[in-house]
């Protein structure tokens, strides 16, 4: 996890749901269904599901899998009664987590997180003790190769993004949540393909860790991600990048 990029969370985080597909289809699929079920089956007037279908494409979930889930949300298809659940917490060394969760059993899945906090060095926290730490922003990743900066950075700026910036192989772009779509729409009109492209929470501030925290913080990270019942997992910290692999 590389501290010189705000993205930092994001890269690892699509890192990992490569790496366990069955689980990244399960969650992508659940997403969809609650998005379907709170604003209606058409993306055009539900963000939600637009962002949740978008994450499909990038996992090249089937699309028999989407109708599927679209159906649930929409109710002509029995599906299981989810509730969203938010948990927040600290990490080794004080770590911010914010961890969300999408469950049919909250007394398991509060018991199975708090279990996960504790093991690896951290400890559940009350709603929003952490989440002050966070903003909600638009985000894109787009691969430089055959990219002109410029042209990309006065493209995006005219569009709404609030930030631009060159890290490693990529064109990092921040954007407030309302001008996310307006952003995606003119990347899409230009053909520029993105690797991310998501609304999520990106820290303000970065607690580094080294040694025996980072370890445990990287544990207790992927014993989040892994579990079934969570969504997404948010934090704030940064590694060496000799402890990356």
């Amino acid at each position: 996890m590389s501290g010189h990029s705000k993205w930092a969370n994001i890269k690892h985080k699509k890192g990992k749901m490569d790496a366990v597909r069955g689980k990244v289809t399960t969650k992508i699929s659940r997403e969809i269904t609650i998005a379907v079920r709170m604003g209606g089956s058409d993306p055009t007037g539900n963000m939600r599901l637009k962002l949740a279908l978008q994450k499909a494409r990038e996992n090249n979930i089937p699309k028999e899998n989407i109708q599927r889930a679209i159906q649930k949300g929409s109710g002509t298809l029995e599906g299981s009664n989810y509730e969203e659940i938010k948990y927040e917490g600290y990490g080794p060394g004080g770590v911010a987590i914010i961890v969300e969760a999408m469950t049919d059993n909250r007394n398991r899945t509060a018991a199975d997180v708090r279990h996960l906090f504790s093991k690896y060095g951290g400890n559940l926290g009350e709603t929003g003790c952490v989440s002050w730490m966070f903003k909600q922003k638009g985000v894109f990743a787009v691969e430089q190769d055959g990219i002109e900066e410029e042209k990309l950075m006065l493209m995006v700026l005219d569009a709404g993004a609030e930030d631009f910036e060159a890290v490693d192989d990529q064109f990092e772009i921040t954007t407030d949540p309302e001008d996310f779509e307006q952003v995606q729409e003119e990347l899409d009109k230009n053909n520029i393909k993105t690797i991310v492209a998501r609304v999520t929470m990106v820290p303000e501030t970065i607690s580094s860790l080294s040694g025996d925290e980072a370890v445990k913080m990287m544990k207790l990270l992927e014993a989040l991600e892994d579990h079934d019942d969570i969504q997404e997992v948010y934090t704030n910290f940064d590694i060496p990048e000799d402890m990356e692999e």
